[in-house]
Parts: structure tokens; sequence; C-alpha cells
């Protein structure tokens, strides 16, 4: 289920019970209730990671019970100092969740029977040892400073277990999200298959996640021994039912690899809660059982319903349409004397490796006049000889290469669609340069995961500056960001000399084409649902300005690249409409659009026309290059002008096309200035 949603759980019990239990707001109240959340809190962070990586422990009531019995045998009975008293009962605590892990990894028995099995061996090792120390264990006295700090201490007023369970959920918040072995224990949780064949050693995946599972049990143990200094075969008994109703209820997938460690935690606090209310209310404990046992039954319903309706979910939800307003349509009709008007240009446009390619987004040239892009399938094509017809794999990137830029050294540095940023030296050899970048401290969603690297380029400096279009959707649902129309996108800046990327700006709509000027202290970012060219000065006197080099243009804008002549080249992936223009001032039609309908009968930007624009460095359009209905060219997402040729690619496209610009520029002015569309000499 939604993160929301078990938050909106929390404080609507906290707010019920503030108004309907005499003395739960109290201070004193919440100073108790901190202390014994911080137990179960552990034990269900345990819990967590356990199912997280794709199992389930229904022991962990019993290891914290015996782990409890464990610490007060260390110091009353065997006579062991508090401190390794501590030590060994964590010991003991890993050793009980090894077995777990040990059964169900190594021996692939099922995790639900495996761990019921333990629960019952575990309780009895527990009524055993009750049976023969009660006397001993019913109520401890224990002269040690560190004891009482266990059981009483405070810090800044807070308990030292509670201090302690944030300490813990925030090294798990770290391992989880930034370790590689936080990556597997999702990555097992959700296909042990895929894990595998991925070269993850599931077992010693599942073994840790047992491990640590018994080692917080343990913790869990050691603070209420401290706390209470007794124990007891009661101990723990039933405790699996509220960590598994609270870890549910926090979020936490039964089918595993999905999950936080803050989620469990406020599945907890408001399970801790609950008991605490109706306690401060009478309420008896057959009550609560009856009451947690409701919980956990609904809390399973919601998780298997959202997982089977997900995708209709968020498809309702998710995309939040904005108001988006453009200039008025610029006249594209042939004769209308407009820069931008429609012409032929580009329909008798040379074809290399027509049939032989699938989606080349963007199109580079090297020193030697080899033609390189992208393909669908996630290579690198090359092809050269004289009339280009030598195709061959330059790599094999794995995710759909979209920008492209050599560097000083000859390495092909490739913007991959949700990879991140690679380098692919020129034996073909590819590695990652950067999947992430600074995060955002003041958002709760987690943005340093680079989910659509877009287009690139590289400064005098050697720093490579590229855009992730949107920080919001997938490769697959790039165009529900056109839908939505959000600022989602932002600029980012990867340094070679430190190897880190950082993040420039934030919040752009869409930016997709990034060029380094011809002057080498500013960049060109082309802002595709705004129609719209930002311009960035990286260095020099206006260093930090974000300024608006051209807007109002007729279509969707993608790559840009330099000219030789000091201009630039604009890619146009598709054209506007009155109907898409009206529908983006109306953000409600849009949302009621998709409720309502089946998402392939959305309204969406054309994206049926090929289109490349000239224009100078002072931001005038001088000349425009078509294929009207896109018969050949029918996405146009870049062009690269390298030895008198224009050479042209596009996402939906088969080819590569190639202009002779020598050829075409004194007939088109001709034409031009005739008002008749011109053609390709």
């Amino acid at each position: 289920m939604e993160p929301a949603i078990p938050l909106a759980i929390l404080i609507a019990v906290i707010v019920f019970f503030s108004v309907a239990a005499p003395g739960f707001a109290t201070s004193a109240n919440l100073l108790s209730t901190a202390a014994e959340l911080a137990e179960i809190s552990l034990i269900c962070l345990g819990m967590a990671v356990v199912m997280i990586s794709g199992g389930i422990d229904l022991s962990v009531g019993s290891m914290f019970g015996l782990c409890n019995m464990i610490a007060i045998l260390l110091i009353t009975v065997v006579g062991v100092p508090v401190v390794p008293a501590i030590l060994l009962t964590l010991v003991a605590g890993a050793l009980l969740g090894a077995t777990n892990g040990t059964i169900v990894a190594y021996l692939k028995a099922r995790p639900f029977l495996t761990t019921l099995v333990t629960l019952i061996i575990f309780r009895g090792v527990l009524n055993l040892l009750d049976l023969h120390y009660s006397a001993k264990t019913a109520s401890v006295f224990v002269m040690d400073p560190v004891w009482d700090w266990f059981g009483t201490g405070k810090v800044a007023g807070l308990p030292f277990s509670f201090v302690t369970l944030l300490v813990v959920l925030v090294v798990g918040h770290i391992v989880l999200s930034r370790s590689r072995l936080g990556w597997h224990i999702t990555a097992v949780g959700a296909s042990r298959r895929a894990a595998r064949h991925a070269g993850i050693r599931v077992e010693r995946v599942l073994l840790i996640s047992y491990v640590v599972a018994g080692a917080l049990c343990a913790l869990a143990g050691v603070f209420y021994a401290a706390r209470l200094s007794s124990a007891s075969a009661r101990v723990g008994e039933g405790l699996e039912l509220n960590v598994l109703t609270a870890v549910i209820l926090g979020g936490i997938s039964l089918t595993g690899g999905k999950g936080t460690v803050w989620r469990a935690f406020i599945g907890a606090a408001t399970i801790s809660l609950l008991g605490k209310g109706l306690l401060l209310m009478d309420v008896g404990g057959e009550v609560l059982q009856t009451v947690l046992a409701v919980v956990l039954i609904v809390a399973v319903g919601l998780d298997t319903k959202w997982g089977k309706n997900r995708g209709k979910a968020i498809q309702k939800t998710y995309v939040n349409p904005t108001l988006v307003e453009y200039g008025p349509l610029p006249d594209v009709r042939p004769g209308s004397g407009s820069p931008f008007a429609i012409n032929d240009r580009l329909r008798d446009a040379e074809a290399i490796g027509l049939g032989e390619v699938e989606g080349p987004e963007d199109v580079i040239v090297d020193s030697q006049g080899r033609v390189y892009c992208g393909t669908r399938q996630g290579w690198i094509l090359r092809f050269s000889g004289p009339d280009f017809s030598k195709r061959e794999v330059f790599a094999r990137i794995g995710g759909h290469p979209l920008g492209m830029a050599f560097d000083a050294d000859e390495n092909l540095i490739v913007c991959v669609g949700g990879m991140g940023l690679y380098s692919v030296s020129p034996d073909g050899k590819h590695r990652k340069l950067s999947d992430e970048t600074n995060r955002t401290w003041i958002q709760l969603r987690d943005d340093s995961r680079l989910r659509m690297a877009d287009d690139l380029d590289i400064t005098p400096d050697g720093k490579v500056w590229f855009s992730e279009a949107t920080t919001r959707f997938d490769m697959a649902d790039w165009i529900l960001d056109g839908v939505e129309g959000r600022p989602n996108g932002r600029l980012l800046c990867y340094d070679p000399a430190t190897g880190k990327t950082r993040t420039v700006i934030r919040d752009l709509v869409f930016p997709n084409g990034i060029c380094s000027c011809h002057d080498g202290e500013s960049l060109l970012i082309a802002q595709t649902w705004l129609c719209r060219i930002l311009r960035y000065w990286h260095s020099g006197p206006k260093k930090g300005e974000l300024e608006i080099f051209m807007d109002n243009f007729p279509g969707y804008l993608d790559n840009i690249n330099r000219a030789s002549d000091g201009t630039y080249w604009v890619a146009l992936n598709g054209m506007r409409s009155p109907a898409y223009d009206l529908a983006m001032r109306m953000p409600t039609f849009r949302r009621r659009m998709m409720k309502r309908i089946p998402r392939d009968e959305w309204l969406y930007p054309s994206m049926n026309h090929g289109c490349v624009v000239k224009v100078s460095d002072a931001g005038e359009v001088l000349e425009a290059y078509w294929d009207p209905g896109g018969e050949k060219h029918s996405t146009i997402t870049s062009m690269r002008e390298h030895n008198g040729y224009l050479y042209i690619g596009g996402l939906e496209n088969n080819r590569i096309g190639r202009v002779e610009l020598r050829a075409d520029r004194p007939e088109m002015a001709t034409t031009e200035r005739a008002g008749r569309p011109a053609t390709v000499g």
C-alpha cells in the first residue's frame, strides 16, 4: 500500500486516543510508551528485513523471550559481567536467526513452516530454562550502571532504548537504500531467479537477513530485561501476531522486494499506541487481540488488493496535470513567409542503415567520419565505409542510449535511459560513470537515483553536462510527463576529475537537449513540453544566470547541436496542435481524461512530423527542414553537422538520414524568397 496510508492511520490513532483516553497525551505516558515502542520496533525491523528479502519469521516472539532469559541468566546465574553478557546475548540472538536462515536458505525449506517449527523449539527451550531457574529470574537486582542505563537511562530526556532505535533506523535506512547488501536484499525479495542470474549469492543474502532479525530480537530482549529486571516463559508469547500485523500495516509487502525501515517503524508505532490507548480505556487483552486480528486481516487484504490494482491506481492518481500556457501557434503553412514554413527538404534524404536500426534517438560522427547511433535493443551501432554500408555493433550497453558526445580522448560519453551516464572507450568497452546525484534532503522521496538521463554535452573544461528529463517517470512512461506538464526534470554536471555528479538546476519541465554554446561559457537547454530553449551561464561574468533564449516554437523540442558557422541546429520531435494547446490549459480536463477513458485513447502530443530548425546565436530562426507527414523521418530527435552534411536520427525511425548542406543552401534561399517549398539539391 502507499506510504501515506500507514502514516494517516498512525496520525488517526494518536488523535483518537488523545481525545478518548485520559492521560494518553501526557508526557509521562509518552515517555513510558517510547521505551516499550523501542523494543517492539526493533523486533519489527528484524521482521521487515526478512520480509523484504522474500521470507517471513514467525519465531521473533520466541527469540525475543529466549534472549531476555539468556541475558538474565548470564548475569545472575553464570556471573558474567553486564557488558560481556549483553554482547553474548546479541551473539545468541544472531545464532538463533542463523538457524532459521540456514534451514531456509541452504536446506530450501519454506520460511513459514520453518519458523513455525523453530517458534515451538525456541519456546520449548525457554520453558525448560524457566522451569529450572524461575526462582532466580522472577525478580533480579543488578547493581551496575550500564544495566541501569539500558533500563532507565535517558538521552536528551528520551529513553536510551528509543535513542538506540533511532540510530538503528538511520543505519538500517542507509544499508537498505545505499549499500550493496541492501540492494541485494531487495533484489532477492523481488525475484530470487533474477537475482541469481545477476550474480547475487541468494543463500548468503537470506542467511544475513535472518541473522539481522535474530540480533535485533536479542537487542530488544536486552532492553526488556534491563527495564523490568525479570524473565519468564510468558515473555514474547503471541508477540509474532503483533509484529506481523505492525509490519504489514506499515506497508511491507508480503510478496517481498518492497519496504523500508521507516514503514516498519510506522506500523510498530501504530500497534504500540493502539495497545496503550486501549489499555488506558480499560479494554481487556482479549479485545486487543481481536482488534489486532481484524487489523491484520484488513492490512493483508489491502496489501493484496493494492498489489493487483497498483497500475490502475497509479494511472488514475499519480499523474497530476498542471496548467501549461503557450503563445500563439506559429504559422507553418507552405508559402506563409514564416521561417518555420513547411517544405520537403528531408523527403529525399539519403538513408543510412535502412531497416537495420530501431530508434536511433541520437546520432554522432567521429573524427574518421564513422556514424554512430543508439538502438532500442540497448546497442550502439557504427556505420562506416564509403557508403556507410558496413554495420557493426560498437557496444552493447543494455539500456536505450540517448544523448552522445565524444570527449577529448575519443571516449563516447552516453546518456542511457534508466541506467545513467556511461563511457565507451574506442575499443567498445563500456563503464558506468554515474547513476546517482546528490539527494534533496528536504524531500521525503529519495531523488538521488537517475531515472532518465537524456542528452549531454561536454564543455571545454571537460565537465559533462547532461539533462534528466524527468525524475517521476521511467523510459516506458516518459510521455506521461508531457500529459502532466510539471517541472520534474533537472540539469546535472558530472566532473571526471572527482567522479561526482551534482544537480545544478532543479524543477525544469522535461529538459531534453543540452548544447554547449560556442562561447564556452553557457549551455542551451531545450524544454520539450514548453517548446522553449533556456540559456544557462555556467562560467564567465554571468555565471549562475538562467534566461529564456527562445520561446514559442511550433513543435516539441528535442536535441540541440552546434552548427559549423556559429549557429545551432534544433530538432522538433513533434508538432503542436490547437487541440492539445487547449488541453494543456485545462488540467482538470486531462485529469478526467486519465480517469475515465483507456490510456490508448488519451489525447497526446502530436509526434508524427519531422522537422529540423536552424537558429542563430541571437535566438533568430534562420531556416527549417521538414519531412511532411513523417514519411521517412517521423520523429526527429537529433541531428549532427559534419563536413557539409546533416545526419538525422529519430526515436521512432528505422534509418539515419543524411542531407548535403552545401547543395541545399542556395536553392533554399531562392525558393524561400519565391514563397515555394524547397527541395533537396
